[in-house]
């Protein structure tokens, strides 16, 4: 018997995936933004301190990059409230965990990107008189985030997509408003090409966006 596809169901419910992409860009979004607060604070540690702080933000930075994300998921979720007295919602347990996880790539970006600061810009911020604050603040930052934000722009899109896995703790973002239509109109195929056009629409309008931002600050060196 062949399938015959049919989207009416599909449309019927389609504000369920509108509202899971509007999440999914939510939880994206702020995740994002503690990722690149922890991972800016880190690399400038990193390449300003000692061995021992290197070793423990290197140790922080291995451990999240070879451990699965649907398994820090899980463990934040469902390991965590169970061994510290915690009460928090699957947003916030996730938005926390994809924190956590983005914040150790980020590291890793900004580290290389602070590390590629030609030398002779931070003498010559010395030479003036700059404080090493100073320096940091109008010399190392602005030239870190203009070699870096191709790297940032990759980053950025993959977290996007990665907010997917926040259905498996019933998050009601895109995928899981995909799966919730699946369950109740049988109609896998068509759901499930609709949110793949919804994945590859969005993701190309970040991309779109962060690629004007890169000239932007290329065309401002």
């Amino acid at each position: 018997m062949g399938y015959a596809l049919n989207f009416n169901l599909i449309w019927r419910h389609f504000d369920k995936l509108w509202g899971g992409l509007l999440l999914s860009l939510e939880l994206a979004v702020i995740s994002i933004a503690i990722g690149v607060v922890i991972g800016l604070v880190l690399a400038v540690w990193y390449v300003s301190a000692g061995r021992v702080v290197r070793a423990v933000i290197a140790a922080y930075v291995e451990f999240i990059r070879n451990v699965p994300l649907i398994l820090l998921v899980y463990l934040v979720f469902y390991g965590l409230p169970t061994v510290v007295d915690l009460a928090y919602s699957a947003p916030t347990s996730f938005v926390l965990t994809l924190s956590v996880y983005s914040g150790a790539y980020l590291v890793e970006v900004f580290r290389s990107g602070l590390e590629a600061v030609p030398r002779g810009q931070l003498d010559a911020g010395k030479a003036i008189g700059l404080t090493p604050w100073q320096r940091l603040l109008h010399v190392r930052l602005p030239t870190m985030l203009r070699i870096t934000l191709p790297a940032l722009s990759n980053t950025f899109i993959s977290l996007f997509k990665d907010t997917s896995i926040a259905s498996v703790i019933s998050v009601p973002e895109l995928t899981f408003g995909a799966q919730w239509i699946n369950f109740n109109t049988f109609r896998i195929v068509e759901v499930y090409l609709v949110t793949t056009a919804m994945y590859l629409v969005t993701g190309y309008a970040l991309l779109f966006g962060l690629r004007l931002v890169e000239r932007r600050f290329r065309a401002a060196r």
